[in-house]
């Protein structure tokens, strides 16, 4: 019963403490950079040109359903044709087209931004 707390309470305790180090680490760059007389508008490097941002989702996310459709097709075929374990198979062949699927989604999407 205790630990059914414990859960949400290290969930947020968790969520907390990245979001805290990472402003916490921005703020320190950013200091000791004003402090070496660095011009401010590095921070602001890159705001404007959120355009694509869309685009490189939506290619990644494609990419990633076709990885993901030919894991499942490769797994099928491969536990059909060999003696293996559906177990192991299954979740591997998918893990790594899926991987595959993102790989080729982000060199299609840094072309992308080649392009514009």
């Amino acid at each position: 019963m205790g630990a059914q707390i414990l859960i949400p309470i290290s969930m947020f305790l968790m969520i907390f403490g990245i979001i805290y180090l990472f402003f916490s680490t921005r703020n320190r760059e950013r200091m000791a950079l004003i402090e070496k007389g660095v011009d401010a508008s590095i921070f602001f490097k890159g705001v404007g040109k959120r355009g694509s941002a869309w685009k490189v989702f939506v290619v990644n996310f494609a990419f990633l359903l076709i990885g993901t459709g030919v894991g499942i097709f490769l797994a099928l075929l491969i536990t059909t044709y060999t003696s293996l374990e559906d177990d192991a198979v299954y979740p591997s062949i998918i893990f790594i087209m899926a991987g595959v699927g993102l790989l080729t989604g982000f060199k299609t999407a840094k072309d992308l931004d080649k392009e514009e």
